[in-house]
């Protein structure tokens, strides 16, 4: 299978016709059915119905083709990003974040660190749950953000810290509890609270607590994103670490009266030992020494 074959089944896949997509492709029709029979017959199974009117995708040419879709955009962002990287760039920094929120200031360390480093691309990639910690132990991130207590175990990777992210109850604005100044287990009495989504140990701490202490109505959620639109919802309120806040103003985040903290990190292999790599972290350090939100 080629590049001319994956593009010639995608046309015919969006205009079920096969004149119209070899005047779309600017090739014969014959030499487009030669295409498609040579490529159906390589994978194994028939990708359209032949039919008077035009053709219809089959079962499996249908799932075939979108999954084409798929593989053209990425064999076309990777071809962009070679040249990028051909003509600008040296060398490369992967670092692996769960959601954007958790380095607010990511933005501002970029332009800093692209001043003093023009010809290092960094490549972000939004990865959530443990699966970070193996791309970076396999080499394919060079940084990835975590929580201390969950990576000092292992003993191969090395912890640099920014910041500790404090918990927070989050509520529509108009919710009564927006009110307040701190929120304390006796002031969710009756409501209905979020829980799960790959809670961390110190938030599932203090969900426990408030569920030990008074009554109140439980939900599993399965992520943050999906606990967020339950909030806007009305559905309930939830416990949150500080670093998921996107400080977009939609939700009020209430400070929960309590004394425990996550150690946020930033988390490299312990071999690591590039000047560009080290800067980065040294970037990310002094701006969270400054910073003026909420955390």
């Amino acid at each position: 299978m080629n590049f001319k074959q994956i593009d010639y089944a995608i046309e015919v896949s969006h205009t079920l016709n096969f004149r119209r997509a070899a005047e779309n492709l600017f090739i014969s029709q014959p030499a487009l059915t030669y295409q498609i029979q040579s490529l159906e017959e390589e994978i194994g199974f028939p990708l359209f119905y032949r039919t008077g009117k035009g053709a219809t995708l089959t079962p499996a040419g249908e799932q075939f083709c979108m999954t084409l879709v798929n593989i053209k955009d990425d064999i076309s962002k990777a071809i962009q990003n070679g040249k990028n990287y051909n003509v600008k760039y040296k060398e490369s920094l992967n670092i692996a974040i769960p959601l954007r929120s958790a380095i607010y200031f990511l933005p501002q360390i970029m332009k800093q660190f692209a001043k003093e480093y023009p010809s290092v691309s960094i490549n972000i990639h939004y990865v959530y749950g443990n699966s970070r910690i193996d791309e970076l132990l396999h080499g394919e991130q060079d940084i990835i953000f975590g929580l201390g207590r969950s990576l000092s175990s292992i003993s191969n990777l090395k912890a640099h810290h920014l910041f500790d992210s404090h918990i927070y109850l989050i509520t529509q604005k108009d919710d009564p509890l927006s009110k307040l100044e701190k929120i304390t287990p006796d002031d969710l009495k009756g409501q209905t609270l979020m829980v799960g989504g790959g809670s961390p140990y110190e938030l599932q701490k203090i969900q426990q607590l408030v569920i030990n202490t008074v009554d109140v109505q439980t939900i599993n959620s399965p992520d943050h994103i999906t606990t967020l639109t339950n909030v806007a919802a009305g559905i309930g309120v939830c416990l949150s670490p500080g670093f998921c806040n996107d400080h977009l103003g939609e939700f009020i985040w209430t400070p929960f009266d309590t004394k425990e903290t996550m150690d946020c990190v930033f988390c490299t292999r312990k071999e690591e030992n590039r000047p560009f790599v080290e800067r980065f972290i040294e970037i990310s350090k002094d701006y969270y020494k400054m910073c003026a939100i909420q955390l």
